[in-house]
């Protein structure tokens, strides 16, 4: 298994079929803040659906439409960012991410997509990162925030999250501005 060791405390490293008991613990306990903006954690309740998830995420990877990256935190698991939806041809991708509850608010989350912003532009030559998040999603919409992105607009109603719609805050990145920002 490759791990990219950030500092001292958090490492990156894809995910793959041996995470699925301790990914699983990790979203089952953290179901309740989960919930709040991502409905996916309602039809996880078992390590089965986990691996499934896993399973899902090697096909993308395979395919080169995607490419799903643990967070650890001291060598377990925090977090899951996830490039999806990879556009070769166009060189943008999207992603999303999210953390468990006792890891929130750490900064982990920032430090791990400012080194893979940097692995997106420089290692897979993507041109444009796009982050969404539901407009009162305020910890989401930090993580672009932080890392100098651009507020491109928002899309209305742009997902159902239970029974309601949600907007969300389109954030984009491009590689000239980010390298700008990073020299």
């Amino acid at each position: 298994m490759f791990v990219h060791k950030i500092d001292e405390e958090l490492s990156l490293k894809m995910i793959d079929h041996r995470d699925a008991e301790e990914l699983f613990e990790l979203s089952d306990q953290s179901r309740d803040h989960i919930r709040t903006w991502l409905p996916w954690i309602n039809f996880t309740n078992e390590v089965e659906d986990t691996r499934n998830y896993i399973k899902f995420s090697l096909k993308r990877y395979a395919e080169n439409d995607g490419l799903t990256i643990c967070v650890l935190f001291h060598g377990k698991i925090a977090g899951v960012v996830d490039f999806h939806e990879i556009d070769d041809k166009n060189k943008v991708t999207s992603i999303g991410y999210w953390m468990g509850a006792e890891y929130k608010g750490r900064g982990l989350l920032t430090r791990a997509c400012r080194f893979l912003f940097s692995y997106a532009f420089d290692e897979l030559g993507m041109n444009r990162i796009e982050i969404r998040a539901a407009t009162e999603n305020v910890k989401s919409r930090g993580v672009p925030e932080r890392l100098g992105f651009r507020q491109e607009g928002i899309i209305r109603q742009a997902a159902k999250l239970y029974d309601e719609y949600t907007d969300h805050v389109v954030y984009g990145m491009l590689k000239s501005e980010w390298n700008k920002a990073s020299s």
